[in-house]
């Protein structure tokens, strides 16, 4: 069983395990300077919508080196991906925006057997990106 997929890759045992999901929800609020008074304050829409997941791969249980670096060949397509947890949630579209990991507790031939990560996510509009020879 997943616990969440982003788009074709999923997040279970075999590849990384999220041990942490933190959102971060914005929205934005425009303000006009009055005199004699208070700033007027006008909603202009929603702002930025991201996603940290934190977790642990260990080597004798997970290919945690592998799956980051798979992660980190769909982040550079700049693509985005649909985010969908266990239950059957759909997070909407998504984007990769960073990738950190620390490793420790070395075997002896240097690999690790502990990797910590820090995956983040940013909402995107799904509409297809256009080519800079597309755009009129």
């Amino acid at each position: 069983m997943s616990m969440m997929a982003l788009g074709l890759f999923v997040f279970e045992l075999p590849t990384l395990t999220p041990a942490e999901l933190s959102r971060s929800s914005d929205w934005r609020h425009a303000r006009t300077g009055r005199v004699g008074t208070s700033d007027a304050h006008q909603y202009t829409g929603p702002g930025e919508d991201t996603i940290s997941l934190t977790g642990v791969a260990m080597a004798e249980l997970q290919a945690g080196e592998a799956s980051l670096d798979e992660l980190r060949d769909m982040a550079a397509t700049g693509d985005c991906w649909s985010l969908t947890d266990g239950t059957g949630k759909v997070y909407g579209a998504w984007v990769i925006t960073g990738i950190q990991e620390k490793k420790s507790a070395f075997f002896g031939d240097g690999k690790a057997r502990k990797i910590e990560f820090t995956i983040d996510l940013l909402a995107v509009d799904a509409a297809p990106r256009q080519s800079a020879a597309g755009r009129a």
